[in-house]
């Protein structure tokens, strides 16, 4: 299942995963950036806690790259968490 955290106001919706297990047990998750397109979607995914980007499509500018990795990076604490107590809750 995949949890909405925020949109931004270029319509880049940022979304991330419940907690995932590799066949190693260890526990991972990811984080997806997707912002519509002319044509389809700008996309970046970063896997946590490796922080690894294993998807880029799209437009993305190398500074909005690096401003999502902050997100990633502060922010996957957050992530796990919200991730083990089952999502977001709304008010």
């Amino acid at each position: 299942m995949m949890h909405e955290f925020v949109k931004y106001p270029d319509e880049t919706l940022v979304v991330f995963s419940d907690i995932r297990k590799k066949e190693n047990g260890e526990e991972y998750l990811i984080v997806c950036f997707e912002r519509p397109t002319n044509t389809g979607f700008d996309t970046i995914i970063f896997e946590l806690p490796s922080y690894n980007i294993i998807k880029q499509e799209g437009n993305y500018s190398e500074k909005e790259i690096k401003q999502f990795r902050q997100v990633v990076e502060k922010g996957a604490a957050f992530f796990f968490e919200t991730a083990r107590s089952g999502g977001m809750q709304s008010a």
